[in-house]
């Protein structure tokens, strides 16, 4: 299998296949798609990185390695996905529930007014660039003379700022 050998692979499928799918039905709890799955991914693994072993006992063990690892990735990935799609139908959800007042609009635009107005000047001309200017944080950062890690720090710590100021605005009503 090393250099290529379809023959050894077929005789690795034959002699390994069904051991590792039962392992990997043990490890997944019945799980038979998401073993079938870790399967997969572990063949294309030990295709990819095979090499000699000492014996069949370690080369047993790195297959198992393989095979957990690639159950862990699909997992992950699963997880990262589902939180995905969760968070896609939250703003769906919401963009449903909450229709557009022009009173509450109103209110927040004069609160981010008003906060603004409290800022220091360099700190209200950061953000005008930013977000009225629409300028990249590039030019933003060669405007001010500043790295480009130095403006995301400050907009960071900006609106911050602004977010604390008009949430209290909001609470004092």
């Amino acid at each position: 299998m090393v250099h290529g050998d379809e023959m050894a692979y077929r005789t690795f499928y034959g002699a390994y296949f069904d051991r590792l799918s039962r392992y990997l039905l043990v490890v997944t709890a019945g799980d038979e798609e998401a073993a079938r799955e870790a399967l997969q991914s572990a063949l294309v693994r030990v295709v990819r990185h095979i090499r000699v072993f000492p014996s069949d006992a370690v080369f047993w063990s790195w297959l198992t390695v393989l095979a957990r690892s690639a159950l862990s990735d699909q997992r992950r990935k699963r997880r990262r996905y589902l939180a995905f799609l969760d968070r896609f139908t939250w703003h769906a959800r919401l963009e449903q529930a909450v229709p557009d007042d022009p009173e509450a609009d109103g209110k927040l635009a004069g609160l981010l007014e008003s906060s603004m107005e409290t800022l220091p000047a360099d700190e209200r001309r950061l953000l005008e660039a930013k977000y009225f200017a629409r300028r990249s944080v590039r030019e933003v950062a060669e405007e001010f003379d500043l790295s480009e890690k130095a403006v995301e720090s400050r907009l960071g710590r900006i609106r911050h700022k602004l977010r604390s100021a008009i949430l209290e605005g909001l609470r004092r009503g």
